[in-house]
């Protein structure tokens, strides 16, 4: 029988098919998911992958049986489906494992207007509401089931996009862009291709589940690598590489070097705040202190809060802040009903880059400060054991101070930050570390690592 406790996490669905979670259980979920809101119309999108055609299509028969109106919106990336749930009104559900490994597939649930769902927020009750009817308890059956149609949005999400950024006026610019065989190969055409200030050079657009190029994760630098290869080959202005589900969106400068997500961040929210003077941005705990301080120079708000697209929203929403950036290549938009788009903040830096003649090398300058380690990992026995060892030696040594916002957050008299948080989708401790120099980051990076794998 599937438990899963093993496959909720604390803000998605995420699992090995069929190891640990098949049609049953998809179907289960789309039956508790509608219970549990009272959500009468949602809308069902996957990526690429093999196995979430069947799985979306049996979380939408079990929608459909407890009284919901289903539209399938095929295809998707995962900003597309937030487009349709913020414009629609409609509550959704994308298949998508976003980088993990061929195997998996998972779920983003989320409120009309793209609001996000938690364990703390009603996941836990859909998992457990979901667990007992497969344990044997009978699914909720509406008197009157729902209908399940189908309707492809990708045209009215590009237009979307559009209405946003106009990329129509900026010089010409040449873009390698890596989809990683992921879904910007269904939606870079439709958003960036039909604008005639842009010559885009596609790597990988065959969508393919199995990714045989390599994997669609550009957070590990093996898998920017043809894409560095590729701008320096063509000599283009930029390279944009996206994860499998195309929410996140990294970015390589014209010489081939990765850009910091944090710079991206700040890149973002000094052009938001101009827009919006006084404005609030948020930005998680291991964004680099470059951040908020580019922030506030600009007359902005920063604020500071957890990891997790879920609570980034929570506090969009909470602040009223326009634009929201994590370490992880994720980008928020109040324009955007608060979701993650890695489409629109490429945009928002095409139209930076183009608007001017300074390449993205010099450009990026101002916004990257600081020395960052990257985000480190190791597997150990006890994570959270592990973090609570590591606050009390940094708590008796002079001059740090502590924090337990989101795992431990080590501020030393030097400037220097460390943070350390457990995983929530995976067995590991991640280490990030930024300092003024490098040699002061590699002396708290190298300390910090040597108690935690000892």
């Amino acid at each position: 029988m599937p438990e899963l406790a093993e496959i909720v996490k604390a803000y998605d669905i995420r699992g090995l098919v069929p190891a640990q979670w098949d049609d049953a259980v998809a179907e289960a979920l789309g039956n508790a998911f509608v219970t549990v809101t009272g959500e009468r119309r949602v809308v069902v999108a996957r990526d690429m992958r093999e196995s979430g055609r069947d799985l979306s299509i049996a979380f939408a028969r079990g929608a459909a049986d407890a009284g919901a109106d289903v539209v399938n919106a095929g295809l998707c990336s995962t900003d597309e489906m937030y487009y349709v749930s913020g414009s629609r009104d409609i509550a959704g559900a994308m298949f998508t494992a976003s980088h993990n490994p061929a195997g998996y597939n998972g779920i983003k649930l989320c409120l009309p207007h793209a609001r996000p769902i938690s364990l703390d927020s009603g996941l836990a009750k859909i998992r457990d509401t979901a667990q007992a009817i497969l344990d044997g308890e009978p699914p909720h059956a509406a008197d009157l089931p729902g209908t399940i149609t189908d309707n492809d949005y990708l045209a009215d999400y590009a237009l979307h996009l559009h209405s946003l950024v106009d990329l129509t006026t900026i010089r010409p610019l040449t873009i390698v862009i890596d989809a990683g065989n992921g879904m910007a190969g269904h939606t870079a055409p439709a958003v960036l291709g039909t604008i005639g200030t842009l010559t885009i050079i596609p790597l990988y657009f065959e969508l393919d589940g199995t990714f045989p190029n390599h994997e669609a994760n550009p957070l590990e630098p093996s898998n920017l690598v043809d894409l560095q290869r590729a701008v320096v080959e063509h000599g283009a202005d930029i390279g944009l590489a996206f994860d499998g589900d195309a929410d996140r969106c990294f970015v390589v400068d014209n010489t081939g070097a990765p850009v910091s997500p944090s710079a991206i961040t700040a890149l973002v929210a000094e052009a938001e705040l101009a827009a919006h003077p006084g404005a609030s941005i948020i930005h998680n705990l291991i964004t680099s202190r470059a951040v908020p301080d580019i922030v506030t120079e600009n007359g902005g708000t920063p604020i500071r809060t957890r990891v997790g697209h879920s609570f980034i929203k929570a506090e969009m929403a909470a602040h009223g802040a326009v634009f929201g950036g994590e370490h992880s290549a994720h980008y928020y938009f109040k324009d955007f009903w608060n979701a993650d788009t890695g489409m629109l903040a490429a945009m928002y830096v095409l139209r930076a880059l183009g608007g001017g003649e300074t390449p993205l090398s010099e450009l990026v300058e101002s916004y990257d400060r600081y020395v960052a380690s990257g985000e480190i990992n190791s597997t150990v026995d006890d994570a959270l054991g592990t973090v609570d060892a590591l606050a009390e030696h940094y708590a008796a040594t002079p001059g740090a101070t502590i924090d337990r916002l989101d795992g431990l957050t080590v501020g030393f008299e030097d400037g220097a930050w460390l943070n350390i948080r457990a995983s929530n989708t995976e067995p590991l401790l991640r280490l990030n570390v930024e300092a003024a120099t490098a040699a002061e980051m590699e002396r708290h990076r190298d300390d910090a690592l040597a108690r935690i794998r000892a």
